[in-house]
């Protein structure tokens, strides 16, 4: 009977809002929220990262092109002389020149040709030099392979970050809903207890003309009216403000008129957690990330004092210059070659750096079993915290059943004259306390639970 006549007491606010759904509510906030689209382009970033470090196990190929003019010119003079005919010596089985030793050690050819004088002219001018040349890395240490891994490892601490914000998301957005779910219910609580009031009066009003009730009975629910309409007032800006903060999250306009529909229901969710279900969060996920990133850290700087072995080949062309007035360069050189660097560390710099890497990768472990120990304590409060505010509903529920009965019993002894109008107004403030304590403790089960589904990782 006092539901139908909450629903009877309910004004008309909304009637011309657009309703929305929980659902609605989460995708229109998920499609809204800057920290997700920053989430995911933080994500397209790191997939580039990664394709960039890939590259360096494919050889690296660079074009060169120069070209200069120069007015650099000059003249090479050659003296002349006299050039030695050589003959086939039998004696000393090889050609030597036709000359006669003289007794002062010199020579006197026999036999020469004249050399005349050479003047010989060159110019620079125009000159192209243009090449290509190609790096392949055969051995680094495991430099490249340890980078390469560490982008893998930050693209999937990206993939797991956007997975977070939309859990946070989520948490904000159900949060934002269910309280105004609450401030409405409890403008209904209020229009109901309202409409018991209305109708008390009029029957308190009518038994004043019959003489059978006393002006003072009329004030007494006259105060009670007045702060039904005061109460209701309260609600009704609690619901407003509820409704301004849920457009906030959701992205739309905070003056839009929106309207959320009522849980209308106590029914109750099945829970069964374990405390490894933390490991599904998206939070053990990034410090599974961040330790094996300590890994490969120290694999990154190990690789510093190992070999790097490498190949290269190039391609050069050179055309220019002018030399008795033919050209000088017009061809192309190849040349291979492999290059090792040993680095030697005396002073035990990178043993040190190693060192220390090691350390930071024993200090992410322990940080890692600490947060998920922290994790798991999360999840065993916020099913303890679930399972209290699922029993204290039951409570509520229970006492709402009771101030139901207690406030009929009531009226029909103050009807029948057996029972003051203080106890009946009692009875039903009683009433609508324990109405109001059934819509929060519904509000605050299926705010607990959200928090559950979000400490096991299951929220979705």
């Amino acid at each position: 009977m006092f539901f139908s006549i909450l629903m009877l007491g309910g004004s008309s606010i909304g009637a011309m809002a657009q309703n929305m759904t929980l659902q609605e509510c989460v995708d229109k906030a998920l499609a809204h929220n800057k920290s997700i689209s920053s989430a995911k382009v933080k994500l397209e970033q790191t997939r580039f990262e990664m394709k960039s470090y890939k590259a360096n196990f494919f050889p690296q190929i660079n074009l060169m092109a120069s070209d200069f003019y120069s007015t650099a010119h000059g003249t090479v003079n050659l003296d002349g002389g006299h050039l030695p005919i050589y003959r086939y010596s039998e004696q000393a089985q090889a050609f030597v020149p036709n000359a006669t030793k003289n007794a002062d050690g010199s020579y006197t050819l026999n036999e020469y040709a004249d050399f005349p004088s050479q003047k010989i002219d060159w110019k620079i001018k125009n000159v192209f030099i243009g090449g290509v040349s190609l790096m392949e890395p055969l051995y680094t240490g495991g430099k490249m392979t340890a980078a390469y891994e560490m982008s893998k490892l930050g693209m999937g601490m990206a993939g797991e970050n956007i997975r977070l914000t939309e859990s946070e998301v989520l948490v904000k957005t159900h949060e934002a809903y269910y309280l105004a779910v609450k401030a409405k219910e409890m403008g209904e609580v209020a229009r109901a207890y309202k409409a018991l009031l209305n109708e008390l009066k009029k029957n308190v009003e009518a038994a004043f003309r019959h003489g059978m009730s006393t002006r003072n009975d009329i004030m007494k629910v006259q105060v009670k009216l007045n702060e039904a309409e005061l109460n209701i007032q309260k609600t009704d800006n609690g619901y407003r403000l509820a409704c301004m903060n849920l457009c906030h999250i959701t992205g739309l306009p905070l003056d839009s008129q929106i309207n959320v529909e009522s849980s209308g229901t106590d029914s109750t969710e099945t829970v069964s957690v374990e405390l490894d279900a933390v490991n599904s969060r998206p939070e053990a996920a990034i410090l599974e990330y961040k330790t094996e990133l300590a890994y490969q850290k120290v694999k990154l700087t190990k690789s510093d004092y190992l070999p790097n072995v490498a190949m290269g080949a190039t391609f050069t062309y050179a055309n220019g210059g002018e030399l008795a007035g033919k050209r000088l360069l017009d061809d192309g050189t190849m040349s291979v070659g492999v290059a090792v660097k040993v680095p030697l560390d005396f002073f035990g710099s990178v043993g040190n750096k190693v060192r220390s890497a090691k350390a930071a990768y024993q200090v992410a472990q322990l940080e890692e079993q600490d947060l998920v120990e922290q994790m798991q304590l999360e999840l065993s409060q916020c099913r303890n915290m679930y399972e209290e505010a699922l029993k204290e509903q039951n409570i509520c529920k229970f006492a709402l059943e009771q101030a139901s009965e207690n406030m009929r019993l009531s009226k029909q002894q103050y009807e029948v004259g057996t029972e003051p109008l203080s106890d009946y107004l009692e009875a039903q403030a009683m009433w609508q306390q324990c109405y109001a304590d059934v819509v929060n403790a519904r509000c605050q089960r299926m705010l607990t639970y959200i928090r559950l589904l979000k400490a096991s990782g299951v929220l979705r």
